[in-house]
Parts: C-alpha cells; structure tokens; sequence
C-alpha cells in the first residue's frame, strides 16, 4: 500500500450547501476545516508508506478522523459511521454526501502504521505546528503541568490469580499458534484447571490450601516454558509474547531450588527471604507487561500516569465583560509513564519535548512533585524558570523550630561552618548520598555538648552535630529559592498554577483517557498524544465563539436570596 500525496480536498458545492443549511451555526468538526484548514498534509506521513503499490486511503484524512474521534469520545465503530452519516464530518473531510467513508478497522491500523513508523507524536506535533503558524502559541510563553492516573485496560489481580492467569495466557496464545504442538505436552487435567479465567474460578480461602495451587501453577509454567524451549519444539513458541510474560512473571513471583530429591521446588517469593522486584519492575497483569501499580495521596491504581502542559494565559489581559482569555490555553505535550514513574523524573523529559516542539517555556509553573534543585538549576541552564514550591527540610530541626542549614554560615572557600552560636567545624567531606553529590560537614562533639542550644540543634549523646549540603551552586539555589517563595510576588505567580486542574477534568472527561483504551505504553502513549490534539481542538472552538473556559456550576439553590 503506498500514499499519493496531495492537497485536501476542496468541499463538494452540494456538501456544503447541505452541512450550512443543517448546521447554521456551524459544529465543530466544520469549523475545524473552517478555521485550522489543512493542519495535516498526506506528504507529512509519506514516510509510514511503501514507495510503490495500490493507494491506500489519505492519512491526512484519516488523522483528522482519529483527532475528531477522540474529541466526541468515539470508538472505531462509532467514527467509521460519522464519516459515513454525519454531514459536518464529511464537510470537514471534504467529502461527497454519498461517500460510503471506509471499514472502521482503518482506523486501528492507521494507529498501529504510526506506531510501527515512529509517528506517536505526529497527531499532536502537526497540530501544534499549525497553531504556531497561526500565532496561537509561541516559545517563551508560561506553562503549567501536571500529571493525572490512567487505569490499565487489564483487571486487577492477587498474586495467585496472577499466577494462574499468566499461565492461562501462555496456554491460549500457543493454543492459537500451535495447537498441534500444544495438544502434544498437556493433557486434559490442564483443560479442567485453565479453560476459563482464573478470577472466575473458585480460589481456596485457606493460607495452606492457596499457596499449594500457586505452587501448581508455577510447576505447570515452568513446565510450559522448558517444553517449549526443549528440542522439536515449534521456533516460536517461547518468543510468543504471552510466554515471555510467562516466564518474567514466575521469575517474579516465585523461588526455585532443588528439594531433598533433586526435584525442583517453588514457593512464593518473600520479601524478607528471597526479596520481591521493585514496584517500577513489577508485572501486574500478563496482557499489559507495561502497566505497573502505584499509590499517591492514598489512591492506588494500576496503569499509567499522562503527564500534560498547557500554555496559561494573563489574567490581566483577558476581557473582563466575557471572562474570555487573551488566547486559548493550548496543550503542548503529552508525556505517558507507567504508573510507578516519579514526577519528577519527568521534568527534564517534559522540557526536552517542548524544546523539540519549539516551544520552550520562559516560566514553567509545577508543583514540588516536580521540583528539584538539580532540576531548578539544569532549566535555568535552558533558559527556563521553574515557579514551584521546593519541598522543605526533611529534619526535625525544621519542624520544630532548631536550627537548619539555612541558619549556618558556609565559608565555601575555606571549606568550613560556623553554627549560629559561633563553633566552627571540624570536618568538611565530599562524598555521594542517595546517587547525589553532597557535602558532610561536622562539628566538635565537645562544642556541641557545652552549648546551651544543643536542644535547637542535636540530639545525638556522643556525636556533634552533622549538616549534608549539596555542591555551593545547588546550596545557594536551594536557600535563593526557599527564600523566594515566601515573597507576595511569588505566590502571586505560583497562583496560575490553579488552573491545572481543569485540564486534568477535561481530558478525563472529554476524551476519556482516565481509562486506557488500549494495551502496552506504546499505544496508551499514542492515545494521549491523540487526546491532546483533540483538546486543542474543542479548546480552540470555544475560544473563536467566545465561549470562556468554564467556571464551575452554580446550583439553583446557591441562587436563592434567602434574606428575602
């Protein structure tokens, strides 16, 4: 299949003679096509497609329908039929009325086309180079981000039906890849145990009875796997992706050793004895080995984190009779991480992908999940100033009124502390803590005991007390910044912040990502992209009718003059 790259199609006369007259105002998707025009051309995926060959459909039109279907929350099925029924969708298109559009399945092998040619950030990447072509947004503007959970499209599983359902996914895709081969090495017994879900099954509730059927199910995974590997074997059998998810889970999840007979023996892993793997490492269903579980702020989801920026407008520049915003807030990026992730391991990911863009910011605004002084000073070096709430002193010192690093007199170049009541230091020792490079600073045991504010300071009986600093160019960023963020004008500028959140509402709740679609990052990464062009999209058609970002509902009875 090859593309023949051409210009959008003009609107048939009759198409938009019909869609003017059904839509007098207009609907979204026309006035995409009224507004944007061709922000995606057939040359832009040239490169997804075979020099030669029968021509396949327009990818520029088929992007269009992937970013509409995702502004109106569609499935395949459901966006196939809009091409092919809705009159707005074929003005957009640039389609005939009696255009029998195309098989919905196009659509996911459009997705799986930019994902085989490197193109997951194509859908959001061409709309944000037309928005810069039509001066909706610049580098250097201010930004937000932030992040919000994805849940995994896979059920949550014990350990147990973990087990038994790895085991089950192995069985069914060599079942379809090989089923003569498969009948060969099992027997009926396997069709009694694995020939439905495990969590439909009627697990035993005893401690003992449980941990002998997950014993069961790691002797007949590894036999699965050491038949598979063994001699005569189909070649592709343990290269299945079912059986690879097979084999990192019982690695996982189980502790082999050879028993009293020589027979190997497993038993489920613990975390005192044999240890468990990372939360970031840990496969949590046998369908999506890139979904992890994780915990914030006391909710725990398996899946995946969206981290996404938008460009915040001057609230002083907005119209004060509408409430209508100097330009639309534009969504610039769109990064996906498994949910286990941190933050702030995101930042400079996120500030390489707006440079990528073109589309720097010169203030980014993030809460402290993000914040870091290597990464305050590493924006700084990109010209990026990072408004965000560094975390306070972890000591106890700070949270009850002592003195902290910040009360120390350094003298980088003599290499010494003064302690505010006069003692020097002793001792002055790069070393590394927690993969950073720090500074340990000590004082005389014998100062610290005769001073009559040891209280304020240690709490050690034999020790003086000890300070870890940073290198003098993050020390000195850290106290500039701590100091800063106690300023009016600080806080005045953190305050844009706020707006995040609603962003946050409308991408769950416009495109429905806070359910992935689909499985693996890969996709679930694509998806995001796809959803961020969308919310531009329906962003951009409020801000041409006027239509300011929404306020919050007010109830009726809020509305109630009850002095009256």
């Amino acid at each position: 299949m090859s593309v023949r790259p051409g210009a959008w199609p003009e609107v048939p006369d009759q198409t938009a003679a019909v869609a003017r007259a059904s839509f007098p105002r207009g609907s979204l998707p026309m006035r995409l096509r009224d507004h944007l025009g061709a922000w995606c051309l057939d040359a832009d995926f040239a490169g997804l497609y075979d020099a030669g060959g029968r021509p396949g459909l327009s990818p520029a039109q088929l992007m269009a329908v992937t970013v509409l279907q995702f502004a109106e929350n569609l499935t395949d099925r459901q966006a196939a039929d809009a091409v092919r029924g809705r009159i707005d969708w074929k003005y957009c298109l640039g389609l005939e009325l009696t255009d029998s559009g195309f098989d919905f399945s196009v659509l996911s092998l459009f997705r799986d086309r930019l994902l085989a040619g490197g193109a997951g950030r194509a859908p959001l990447d061409l709309m944000l180079a037309r928005l810069k072509e039509a001066g909706l947004v610049a580098p250097g503007m201010r930004q937000r981000t932030d992040s919000t959970h994805v849940l995994a499209r896979v059920r949550d599983l014990s350990r147990l039906e973990l087990a038994g359902e790895a085991v089950r996914a192995a069985l069914e895709a060599l079942a379809a890849a090989e089923p003569a081969w498969l009948a060969s090495v099992i027997d009926a017994s396997w069709r009694k145990t694995y020939d439905r879900k495990i969590c439909e099954l009627r697990l035993p509730a005893g401690k003992d009875a449980r941990a002998r059927l997950a014993a069961q199910f790691a002797r007949d995974g590894y036999r699965l796997l050491e038949q598979a590997a063994a001699p005569g074997a189909p070649p592709g059998a343990r290269e299945l992706p079912a059986a690879r998810a097979l084999r990192r889970i019982l690695l996982q999840q189980f502790y082999r050793e050879d028993g009293p007979d020589g027979r190997p023996e497993v038993t489920w892993r613990e975390a005192e004895k044999h240890g468990l793997p990372p939360g970031k490492d840990k496969i949590a269903s046998p369908y999506d080995t890139d979904a992890r579980y994780s915990e914030k702020r006391g909710m725990g989801w398996t899946g995946y984190k969206d981290h996404l920026s938008e460009t915040v407008s001057d609230p002083a520049l907005d119209d004060p009779a509408t409430g209508m915003p100097a330009h639309p807030g534009i969504v610039t990026c769109a990064e996906t991480t498994h949910a286990a992730v941190p933050d702030a391991a995101m930042t400079p990911v996120i500030h390489d992908s707006l440079a990528r863009a073109g589309l720097a910011p010169a203030e980014h605004v993030v809460d402290s999940g993000y914040a870091s002084a290597d990464h305050l000073l590493a924006a700084r070096e990109d010209g990026i100033t990072m408004i965000t709430p560094l975390l306070p002193d972890p000591g106890w010192q700070a949270r009850e009124g002592g003195y902290t690093s910040r009360d120390f007199t350094v003298d980088w170049d003599a290499r010494q502390a003064t302690c505010p009541q006069g003692a020097a230091s002793r001792a002055w020792n790069p070393a590394v803590g927690k993969g950073a490079q720090v500074i340990v600073v000590k004082f005389p045991a014998a100062a610290c005991r005769a001073c009559p504010a040891r209280d304020k300071c240690t709490r050690s009986a034999g020790n003086g007390r000890q300070l870890t600093l940073r290198p003098r160019p993050v020390h000195e960023a850290v106290t500039a910044a701590r100091a800063q963020q106690e300023t009016s004008q600080w806080k005045a500028q953190y305050a844009s912040r706020a707006g995040v959140e609603g962003l946050m509402r409308q991408a769950t709740h416009v495109t429905g990502i806070r359910h992935a679609r689909y499985l693996g990052l890969p996709k679930t990464a694509l998806e995001h992209n796809i959803a961020a062009a969308a919310l531009n999209l329906v962003r951009l058609d409020d801000w041409h009718n006027g239509n300011p970002p929404d306020r919050g509902h007010l109830a009726n009875l809020s509305r109630l003059d009850l002095a009256a």
